[in-house]
């Protein structure tokens, strides 16, 4: 259990030994808790690794109470100016963002995002969002999209909050990546008219609420991602698209 009173601080990770941090946390979460695997799993070494982690910017959250392994939160972040470094973003795997590319506004990748499971339901969230605010803002980054997951492959038991997604929560065309087939499920499984809006909005992860909350919207499609043991869907939120009250809640303790 985390301490009555957990002292926060963010940064980003400058050495190798802060990757690993975040690649232990990782495995953690989605590798010992939510059963994913992987041909990056260190299960020896306990990490959870890829090709792309060179390549990309690891938001901390520590909490500096904890003597032993300090990191709690993990956000994997890149802007779309860095991509040439690898090739590709890791989203392109499973969707098609040719519309993000081809409107030229300035991209960042979100991923691999976790919290230690005594930190959820408590402040650990609202930092890491500061924290991305900051970010986002010092690199004038317009655009941000990344995956975010369901746990489970079984897209049937998850037909009420994927319906809503795609019927509430669409991304409009110029923002609307698409999953890509050959692991691509329909999200528009009910009509609105079966949809239970209260057990979908209870059964989507905080982290698709959080996005959503921003103003945020789904891509076309759900992605299973039997590696990860997850059914994934492709968040974008439009920064110029945000309501006062959006940002408010985004940018929560930048003053402070």
């Amino acid at each position: 259990m985390p301490p009555a009173r957990p002292q926060f601080q963010t940064r980003l990770a400058e050495t190798d030994a802060d990757l690993r941090a975040a690649q232990r946390l990782r495995y953690e979460v989605f590798v010992a808790e939510l059963g994913g695997g992987g041909t990056g799993v260190d299960h020896d070494q306990r990490l959870e690794t890829d090709a792309f982690d060179p390549v990309y910017d690891h938001l901390l959250l520590e909490d500096t109470t904890r003597d032993a392994h300090p990191v709690v939160g993990v956000y994997r972040l890149m802007p779309g100016t860095r991509v040439a470094e690898i090739g590709a973003f890791y989203t392109e795997g499973e969707y098609d963002i040719t519309p993000l590319r081809d409107g030229g506004r300035p991209l960042l990748e979100l991923g691999r995002s976790c919290l230690h499971r005594d930190y959820r339901g408590g402040t650990a969230l609202a930092e890491m969002w500061s924290a991305l605010a900051r970010y986002v803002l010092e690199r004038e980054i317009e655009v941000l999209f990344g995956v975010a997951s369901f746990h489970g492959t079984d897209v049937g038991r998850l037909a009420q909050p994927l319906s809503h997604l795609h019927d509430r929560h669409l991304a409009p065309p110029e923002l609307r990546v698409t999953a890509r087939t050959e692991h691509a499920r329909a999200m528009d499984i009910l009509p609105p008219t079966q949809i239970d809006r209260v057990a979908a909005v209870k059964a989507i992860p905080a982290l698709i609420k959080g996005y959503l909350r921003l103003g945020g919207y789904v891509g076309e499609g759900a992605f299973v991602d039997h590696a990860f043991n997850t059914t994934d869907v492709c968040l974008v939120v439009d920064v110029h698209r945000m309501s006062e009250k959006h940002r408010g809640f985004y940018t929560r303790g930048l003053s402070a």
